[in-house]
């Protein structure tokens, strides 16, 4: 406890003279360690980091970033789109929502130039305070466990809210856990640190973190090490490693399986939603391209249910003039329960958004959303193979991939943690030869 208190004591001493130094470190800090807290703490983060830039505005300070004004670029179109919006009150929340993609870009090109070491520094303190979350939601679930007796409450949504979402928190701590491991020497606690992650992100059991998280890390062992043989043996020692937990944990093995199983045999039982009088059946992602009806008793595991959204998007072209304009910024929720009726599913089913940014904003903001968002994205991950900063190159791979399979900025947090993050590494006039880890 003791070792405890004087760690966390000079973690506190270097962020307090690092701040002293470069004052808008710990107004960064402020907006990256309330991502996963309320929304009213998101917000007024956010205002402290946008105050702080005007208040300390120069004209030598200031530099134009064309990589800075695609966030601005598509936050101007979530508000034009208002204009035509088929749900005009639901779009004015979006807007409001969707501030962050304004006023985090224009605080960066406002405040002075971050440096490379401050950079690191921030992702340092901003991984500590993942750690910080990580143990509370271990030790809120252990309580949990002790009074319930559930072992659900260690896993996915349960772990840490459905309005948190698990989903989220695993690309928080996925960034965290690799600027760990990309440290060149690592200290008993850092090593501990990674573990930590590495638990929670399991537990988290976001099929599709879990498995770009390994590609990554075996992609940095391969390329990133001196040793090729070294490299390989700790490649397939961590994908063993992964493959064992996957197995003997009941929770995680099951949302693999059932990925498995429904898109093996078509009809399957899910023994874990139905019961011996009530069936409930997994649909396979065959049948929820091509089925004209569903039964009210169809389940959609999470490949299936995607592409059945991107079913319906098609149908949506198809049918309403909206290759250009979109329906407005998050404005098709009507048109998605009315394909949910048409094509008899469970009502809970029409209050889902398409579980894919990519799609989202193409449905919202048509054409011209759906360019910006790929040039953010595609210019994002340039910049992070050319700099060979391999916790920029984790954050663009993970947010490709995400895009793929969750509409991630349809929620306020989305958009902060990734117009932030996005801005700290490309809102730079600077770009260094930042060599690749080693150990």
């Amino acid at each position: 406890m003791e070792n405890t208190y004087a760690y966390l004591k000079t973690v506190f001493q270097n962020l307090r003279h690092e701040n002293s130094r470069n004052p808008s470190l710990i107004f960064i800090l402020l907006v990256l360690w309330c991502i996963p807290l309320s929304y009213g703490c998101n917000s007024m983060a956010m205002a402290l980091l946008f105050g702080y830039a005007l208040l300390t505005f120069q004209k030598n300070n200031f530099r134009f970033n064309r990589l800075s004004m695609l966030p601005v670029s598509l936050f101007l179109l979530m508000s034009i789109s208002t204009l035509w919006s088929g749900d005009f009150n639901a779009s004015l929340r979006a807007v409001s929502k969707g501030l962050s993609l304004l006023l985090l870009p224009i605080s960066f090109v406002l405040m002075a130039p971050l440096s490379a070491e401050q950079r690191q520094k921030i992702l340092r303190y901003y991984s500590y305070g993942i750690i910080i979350f990580s143990l509370y939601y271990l030790i809120r679930a252990t309580i949990r466990f002790l009074m319930t007796q559930n072992p659900n409450v260690f896993f996915y949504h349960e772990l840490v809210t459905e309005d948190v979402n698990a989903i989220h928190v695993s690309v928080y701590v996925a960034v965290a856990a690799f600027y760990f491991i990309t440290k060149p020497s690592k200290s008993k606690g850092e090593i501990a640190a990674i573990i930590l992650l590495a638990i929670l992100l399991l537990l988290l059991s976001s099929k599709n973190i879990i498995v770009i998280f390994f590609i990554l890390l075996a992609g940095y062992f391969l390329f990133c090490f001196k040793s090729e043989r070294k490299g390989i043996l700790l490649t397939f020692g961590a994908i063993f490693t992964i493959a064992l937990l996957i197995v003997f944990s009941g929770k995680i093995k099951e949302r693999f399986l059932i990925e498995f199983q429904s898109n093996t045999s078509e009809n399957t039982v899910n023994t874990d939603i139905g019961t011996a009088t009530e069936k409930v059946y997994n649909v396979s992602a065959e049948r929820a391209w091509t089925a004209e009806r569903f039964r009210k008793n169809d389940y959609f595991p999470g490949t299936a249910f995607r592409v059945y959204q991107i079913r319906i998007f098609t149908e949506m072209l198809n049918e309403d003039k909206v290759f250009f304009t979109g329906y407005g910024v998050n404005a098709a929720d009507a048109k998605i329960a009315a394909k949910a009726r048409e094509h008899n599913l469970y009502e809970d089913y029409g209050k889902k958004n398409f579980h894919n940014e990519y799609i989202q904003v193409f449905a919202e903001l048509g054409i011209f959303g759906l360019l910006i968002l790929l040039l953010m994205v595609v210019a994002n991950l340039q910049i992070a193979l050319k700099t060979k900063d391999f916790v920029h190159i984790s954050f663009a791979v993970l947010m490709i991939s995400l895009f793929l399979t969750e509409s991630f900025l349809s929620r306020q947090r989305g958009i902060v943690f990734f117009t932030i993050f996005y801005c700290l590494f490309n809102a730079k006039n600077d770009v260094p030869n930042t060599v690749k880890n080693k150990t």
